[in-house]
């Protein structure tokens, strides 16, 4: 019996709203608009807080910085690497952008922008 009252409850609410809303649409646009935009800022602040928030990234590091017991370890990981790498440059040609014109605190990031030389033709 008690869950045939809470049925009968929701759908005795849910006529009363959508009465409310064909009585006032104005009210309910405005409503859904306000929700909206807030969703939108709040997005908006979210990615702006894990973009300020992410660690900037390290160096390479140098292969003469390794020590001789860290070498043996990693050189099964190395080869790995430069295959993975070799595999994924052979793909397509990628233009790089240097970055010497950039700080490193000024958010630019390392990204290759154009695949194909033509791309490039066609944003110059």
């Amino acid at each position: 019996m008690e869950g045939r009252r809470r049925d009968m409850e929701l759908l005795s609410n849910s006529m009363a709203a959508y009465a409310h809303i064909r009585a006032n649409p104005e009210s309910f646009g405005l409503y859904f608009v306000l929700g909206v935009c807030f969703g939108l800022v709040l997005t908006l602040c979210l990615l702006v807080l894990r973009l300020s928030c992410r660690p900037s990234p390290r160096p390479p590091a140098r292969p003469g910085d390794l020590s001789e017991d860290d070498e043996d370890d990693d050189e099964d990981e190395d080869e790995e690497d430069t295959v993975d790498r070799a595999a994924s440059e052979s793909l397509l040609p990628v233009t790089e952008i240097p970055l010497e014109s950039h700080s490193p605190g000024d958010g630019a990031l390392a990204v290759n922008v154009f695949a194909s030389a033509e791309e490039l033709e066609r944003a110059q």
